[in-house]
């Protein structure tokens, strides 16, 4: 059985839900990636925020991005999957909640980010091409 820590990305960094939209864009771009979770002060995880997130539901309705900040966008429980969880879960996963990226948690702790790319690198392909077109749909 292949886990999620086998095939995540480590080290995920956080956005706090007080920081604004701008902070958060530039984190995006600085590691270069598409998305990000955000943390409360109490450490955990909140939601997640995407660079569409700040464009469609900030930007796009007039908001002002300097002065919206991350938690405001953090909607009900983040969809994550245990460190120590199968791989094939994490595509289950995915695929009832058409997410593209999981937080891999462990216990309450934050330990890195699972992609589709990188499930899909561990697994059969048949399987991963189904639920690529779940996620789509």
């Amino acid at each position: 059985m292949v886990t999620a820590r086998e095939i995540m990305t480590p080290g995920a960094e956080c956005i706090g839900e007080n920081d604004n939209l701008v902070t958060a864009a530039q984190k995006m771009r600085d590691l270069d990636v598409g998305a990000l979770p955000i943390c409360g002060e109490d450490g955990r995880l909140h939601g997640m925020l995407t660079d569409r997130d700040i464009v469609v539901k900030c930007i796009a309705a007039s908001g002002d991005p300097s002065s919206a900040t991350a938690g405001s966008f953090a909607q009900g429980k983040p969809v994550t999957i245990g460190a120590d969880d199968d791989a094939a879960e994490a595509l289950r996963t995915m695929e009832k909640h058409q997410v593209r990226r999981l937080p891999v948690i462990d216990g309450h702790t934050l330990v890195g980010m699972l992609s589709q790319a990188d499930v899909a690198l561990s697994l059969n392909p048949t399987d991963v091409g189904e639920t690529v077109a779940e996620i789509s749909e």
